[in-house]
């Protein structure tokens, strides 16, 4: 599988839903990057970001609705 670089420093980032206003452990996905979906830890926003296939992520999304 090939490599690209995908440029995320004009992502718009949106917080899970299931993240509190302290300061909390939260996760921010970005949209609109076609086949991706770039995953980053809200507290280290200028750190790096996984870029997980939606596929997957659709996946991982299903089994956490699955086992709430």
């Amino acid at each position: 599988m090939r490599n690209a670089a995908v440029d995320l420093s004009y992502a718009y980032w949106r917080r899970s839903s299931y993240s509190n206003s302290n300061g909390g452990e939260c996760v921010e996905i970005a949209d609109d990057f076609p086949g991706l979906v770039p995953v980053r830890d809200s507290k280290d926003p200028h750190g790096p970001a996984l870029l997980i296939p939606a596929t997957a992520w659709t996946a991982f999304v299903d089994f956490l609705k699955d086992r709430s």
